[in-house]
């Protein structure tokens, strides 16, 4: 039988597939020391495997990871104080991950470059918001946006192993023409 902490990591790689190892201790919400051990405990009754060397954690060895939703779950990191562990899940196409946050839907589409007419996809319902990761927010500028509220997001690496999230909010300024000014997540 699996404990609480236990069972939610296994729920999370069998939604998402291999995780960056620092983006499940996170996910925790518990001391670094305390996450290491839920990962280790799972390791030992074989629930979880090293993936990539370490680097990563899946069921099983032979995960691959999803470059998009590694970056969609270091968005929902920003907010993972105001969401409960079972309430963020894989989302359907085009969007990446969805999660709920004071009674209001959030799903997190992940853009690479020349995938812009991907947002046509998206279908928006009332009580749902946008988060739009983009490479780079000009990026955002020649994006044909969704009939609902859109929250723009560009993370960085810089070297490090948890990445710099910036996120933009989108401002009329006259003449048709749109600025995106860098918010606080939340």
């Amino acid at each position: 039988m699996l404990l609480q902490d236990e069972q939610y990591v296994v729920k999370w790689l069998s939604q998402y597939g291999a995780l960056p190892k620092t983006q499940i201790v996170r996910m925790l919400q518990k001391p670094e020391k305390t996450a290491e051990k839920i990962l280790r405990n799972l390791k030992k009754q074989m629930q979880i495997a090293d993936v990539s060397g370490g680097y990563y954690v899946g069921l099983d060895p032979m995960c691959r990871p999803d470059q998009r939703i590694i970056l969609a779950v270091w968005v929902l990191l920003k907010f993972i104080d105001y969401v409960d562990p079972m309430a963020h899940y894989p989302a359907v196409y085009p969007s990446q991950l969805f999660f709920l946050k004071e009674n209001i839907g959030y799903e997190i589409v992940v853009l690479y470059e020349g995938e812009q007419s991907q947002l046509r996809l998206l279908q928006p319902q009332e009580d749902l918001k946008y988060i739009i990761i983009v490479p780079h927010i000009a990026m955002a500028e020649k994006l044909k946006l969704p009939d609902a509220p859109c929250l723009f997001a560009t993370v960085d690496f810089q070297g490090e192993e948890e990445p710099k999230i910036i996120f933009y909010s989108e401002e009329a300024v006259g003449n048709g023409r749109r600025e995106f000014i860098h918010k606080s997540p939340g």
